[in-house]
């Protein structure tokens, strides 16, 4: 069972802010590449388990991983897992052709057969793919890793901490992150699940005045209440959608970043 934390970061802001913090605790970087497999029937899928490839480094190494049940709540994600190694090489043959992947000798490729129900036959396909840059950190004995996710779709920002006591790991990396004014919230999502839903998973809500509404947009919400909230979705640190939840309406436009994010 692997047990991890995990804190989503909402934009490259306090991305960059939170590696500049831990600069002088850093071990290293490492460029991932996540490829996922199922049967074309969605077979892993449908009893909530997801066969990855992932490729270190430029292709220095290769783990093969079938991961299933996973659980994740307040922030604390339970999952198990199942790593494999193997060769760079034959990874990328299963990539090009993932109907190889029938054929070579591994134990998690039996599992996927034996206890999943991927008979003779019905073979893998390739889904899609994640890109991942990987920061590793040790900071008060921990293991701390900050990724940057490039899916089709945008990038999203998280730190994971894997752990055997969750609840004081979440407990030091909350105090940590406020204490520095690093805004964050508790991931819902494995980024399979993000890849899956074809959208970015970090929603904020912030409050602007109405002064500083009327400041860019003179004289159109005069009639309102002093201050509203505004809920946006986060694409890289530039504001896409606007809704303001007072009115229940989402607005056509784009507000500067700099009137939602601090």
């Amino acid at each position: 069972m692997e047990v991890e934390v995990k804190l989503g970061l909402p934009d490259l802001p306090n991305y960059t802010r939170l590696n500049s913090l831990l600069s002088s605790f850093h071990l290293k970087t490492i460029p991932q590449q996540n490829l996922f497999f199922d049967s074309e029937a969605a077979t892993l899928s449908s009893q909530r388990a997801v066969l990855r490839l992932r490729f270190f480094d430029n292709d220095s190494r290769c783990v093969l991983s079938l991961k299933a049940k996973p659980v994740l709540i307040n922030g604390v994600s339970r999952v198990e897992e199942d790593e494999e190694e193997i060769d760079p090489l034959i990874g990328r043959e299963c990539v090009a052709d993932p109907s190889k992947l029938s054929s070579i000798e591994s134990r998690i490729l039996k599992r996927c057969k034996d206890e999943f129900g991927i008979v003779e036959g019905m073979g893998f396909c390739l889904f899609g793919w994640v890109e991942n840059l990987r920061q590793v950190y040790e900071w008060r004995g921990l293991k701390l890793e900050v990724d940057e996710t490039k899916y089709s779709f945008g990038v999203s920002y998280e730190v994971e901490c894997e752990t055997s006591d969750p609840e004081e790991v979440k407990r030091q990396l909350e105090e940590f992150l406020k204490d520095n004014g690093i805004d964050y919230k508790y991931s819902e999502m494995s980024k399979f699940a993000v890849f899956r839903s074809g959208k970015l998973p970090y929603t904020v809500t912030k409050t602007i005045h109405l002064t500083d509404i009327n400041h860019a947009y003179p004289g159109q919400f005069s009639s309102f209440a002093s201050q509203v909230d505004l809920k946006h979705n986060c694409r890289e640190g530039h504001c896409k959608e606007v809704k303001i939840t007072g009115f229940g309406r989402k607005l056509s436009i784009f507000f500067a970043p700099l009137l939602l994010i601090p």
